[in-house]
């Protein structure tokens, strides 16, 4: 049997219709437009309506990738959901999701890992078609993260939005893939840093949804080497440079953290994927909300080399290298 590859068919991606600006921001805590685009890039951001749901923002993202790829909802038998911010403590959104969509069978669950959610169900996933275990996989990233935020912080209320980013995967042959797919992964995590950035509730512990608290400077720091040392293990595998990269489509976190990583890197600045001005950072779906729109405007096409990277809670951080 020829060995399986896992192939990008299609991307999607969604977003409230509700903009929030820096300004709007301005109004209800101790902050500036200027303030904000100096230190995160951000100029706004979207929010989920009141009753819309992680699962209805990523049923559109999932909608608009299968539409994208060609594909069927009963063609689909795996759907892994990346979300920090799930409809209910169980069961999965990702179930949801499968029921909205209508897909008859197979298996749906979710992946926390914060930020690096995206990256780390796609290797999930990857890892599942390539065994044949499935065929064709939804791989989700989801987000009602604004809904975490203390808004009289200002330190984190500034930096996060709502949205949705999806991709259609399908384990495919050598000869029927060609050059295309999946091609490495870097996953980690280090959870003696959880203190630098987390939300101070939970299920177990206080029985309360709690906030996001964060301590940016030291976020920072870590979050520049610790991408660079995973995107490093990626290029070692496949043996690429940074010159054989077509388009960095990073974790939309921080302009600053974006910036840094392409200077450490040295990516070329005109290869970077941006959207978090407009979208701010949403968290899991901030990578294929990025790839979506890229594809969508042209500037990503079939056969370009893209590479992946994010960083989260936990922490978690990974870098994946596909080519489209």
């Amino acid at each position: 049997m020829s060995a399986l590859r896992s192939v990008v068919l299609g991307t999607g991606g969604y977003l409230p219709d509700r903009i929030l600006s820096n300004d709007d921001l301005a109004a209800m805590v101790d902050t500036s437009d200027d303030w904000i685009v100096a230190r995160t890039g951000i100029r706004q951001r979207h929010i989920a309506a009141e009753g819309q749901l992680t699962s209805d923002l990523a049923t559109h993202a999932a909608r608009a990738a299968l539409r994208a790829a060609g594909i069927q909802a009963d063609q689909v038998d795996l759907i892994i959901l990346a979300t920090t911010t799930p409809d209910q403590t169980f069961p999965a959104t990702a179930t949801a999701v499968q029921a909205k969509l209508g897909v008859p069978g197979g298996a749906a669950f979710d992946v926390q890992a914060v930020c690096s959610g995206f990256l780390f169900a796609l290797a999930c996933a990857d890892s599942m078609l390539k065994t044949g275990l499935f065929r064709t996989a939804l791989v989700i990233g989801a987000e009602t993260f604004t809904r975490l935020l203390d808004w009289s912080d200002r330190g984190t209320c500034v930096l996060f939005g709502d949205g949705a980013g999806a991709v259609v995967l399908q384990a495919q042959t050598a000869e029927q893939a060609g050059d295309r797919g999946i091609l490495a992964h870097h996953i980690r995590t280090d959870g003696t840093k959880s203190g630098l950035l987390h939300v101070d509730g939970g299920v177990s512990s206080t029985g309360t949804i709690g906030h996001v608290r964060m301590q940016g400077n030291q976020v920072f720091r870590h979050a520049v080497t610790n991408i660079a040392s995973a995107v490093t293990a990626v290029m070692q595998e496949t043996g690429i440079t940074a010159a054989d990269i077509d388009w960095f489509v990073p974790h939309q976190a921080n302009q600053r953290i974006l910036d840094g990583v392409a200077r450490k890197l040295k990516l070329d600045e005109a290869k970077v994927i941006t959207t978090v001005a407009t979208h701010g950072n949403t968290s899991a779906a901030s990578i294929p909300l990025a790839l979506s729109t890229a594809v969508g405007d042209g500037r990503i096409k079939p056969g370009d080399l893209v590479l992946s990277e994010a960083m989260g809670g936990g922490f978690s951080w990974g870098a994946t290298l596909l080519r489209l």
